[in-house]
């Protein structure tokens, strides 16, 4: 017999501060969330200039090929997004 686990059978979490506690229990920060935020909305983009693809060859080829370099971007933000933009925001100067 599978056994089942819950997050209530190990105790409360106390959310007292709010978002920020929420965050840490999800293993995020808020500029991690919208990060990936922006990073889906653009693979949303891309999906969508896939599907609008036009029927003369070169064209299509083109327009598929700004596609997929879109959804490339997307791919990398979503996976190194929050590194990127944390050197940004720590910058001194």
């Amino acid at each position: 017999m599978k056994r089942l686990s819950s997050l209530a059978a190990s105790g409360p979490i106390d959310m007292s501060s709010g978002f920020a506690d929420f965050f840490k229990t999800i293993g995020m920060t808020g500029g991690g969330l919208v990060t990936k935020g922006i990073a889906a909305v653009i693979a949303i983009v891309a999906v969508r200039m896939m599907l609008q693809l036009s029927n003369d060859p070169k064209g299509a080829l083109q327009k598929g090929m700004l596609a997929v370099g879109t959804l490339f971007v997307a791919v990398i933000l979503a996976l190194y997004g929050d590194t990127l933009f944390s050197t940004v925001t720590n910058a001194k100067g």
